[in-house]
């Protein structure tokens, strides 16, 4: 199935079917995309049937792993498999999910599959279509913008987190808001998910570059692509330890606001216990106590409990326990 209307020159991509060929005649190429891992075998198994033999080989085939992992093997001078975790965010529950990106490039081929919603074949598509270098074969020009795809969604997802980080700052110092230590660790959480599934990346990315004579694109062009996800994991990190900031000032926060309200439960127990006393004292019925027999021996008593009250929550306001 091809894109109808696109200019001469632009990419084809074949989906579900057998790979279709580009419309430059100087770098023909084929690209073809399917969805999950078994089309991508049998896609190699079409372009090339030592290829899917290579695949098991270098244990590209294997079936889904429990963690994200990233792959990047030769296996041969001219073709080069990579399998790398991929990450996309949601918005309403700020949520980060992880797929998977399969890409098989060779000298006039290019078989990629994605599982997931990240859209990095999408991302690749625009690239293609837009302005960009002209210098090598159209297979590592596709590769490459395959690899540009995956960062771009990478780098989109960075900024999301950063965005969610930004909104619970602003939610630890508004204290009309609820508890924000669950939102706190959730987003921990999701960033941690999203490192697990960059790490692998920027770990296996230098495999292509290491070698001169095996050229997947513009050796330049994939280091600054590798420095760019290394460049995504310490914002990831700068973003978990504003976090782990946000959440210490929280616990000072609470701190503080139970000291206030133990000062001012101790201030008002204090008030209180002024009448207790003078009370207790005048209950006493003591024989020769003369206040007893006074004609204003009870408004002298309340006089000097509400004078006593008023001296003491001035007090306690003057040190700001009030």
């Amino acid at each position: 199935m091809t894109d109808e209307g696109t200019p001469a020159g632009e990419w084809f991509v074949g989906t579900h079917g057998a790979p279709t060929t580009t419309t430059d005649d100087d770098h023909p190429a084929r690209w073809l995309h399917v969805t999950d891992r078994e089309a991508f075998l049998a896609g190699a198994q079409e372009i090339d049937p030592a290829l899917r033999e290579r695949l098991a080989q270098a244990h590209v085939a294997r079936g889904v792993p429990k963690r994200p992992t990233a792959v990047v093997r030769w296996l041969d001078d001219d073709w080069v498999a990579v399998l790398t975790p991929t990450v996309w965010f949601t918005e309403h529950d700020r949520q980060v999910h992880t797929g998977e990106l399969g890409v098989l490039a060779g000298p006039d081929a290019v078989l990629t599959f994605e599982a997931g919603d990240a859209g990095v074949h999408e991302h690749a598509m625009d690239r293609l279509r837009g302005p960009g270098p002209t210098h090598g074969s159209g297979a590592q020009r596709v590769a490459l913008a395959v690899v540009l795809g995956l960062v771009g969604v990478a780098s989109e997802v960075e900024v999301a987190l950063g965005d969610a980080v930004a909104d619970t700052e602003r939610l630890v110092f508004d204290r009309t808001t609820a508890d924000p230590v669950q939102r706190l660790y959730d987003l921990k959480r999701e960033i941690t998910e999203a490192r697990r599934a960059l790490l692998p990346v920027s770990a296996e990315l230098p495999e292509l570059t290491t070698d001169e004579r095996r050229v997947v694109a513009d050796r330049r062009t994939l280091e600054r692509v590798a420095t760019t996800v290394e460049r995504i994991d310490r914002h990831l990190d700068a973003h978990d330890d504003l976090l782990s900031d946000m959440l210490q000032v929280h616990l000072s926060q609470v701190s503080v606001r139970q000291n206030e309200d133990m000062r001012k439960i101790s201030a008002w127990a204090a008030i209180l216990v002024y009448p207790t006393v003078v009370a207790g004292v005048y209950g006493m019925n003591f024989t020769h106590m003369p206040e007893l027999h006074w004609l204003l021996g009870y408004p002298f008593a309340l006089a000097l409990i509400a004078v006593g009250c008023v001296v003491l929550y001035r007090v306690f306001r003057r040190v700001g326990w009030l």
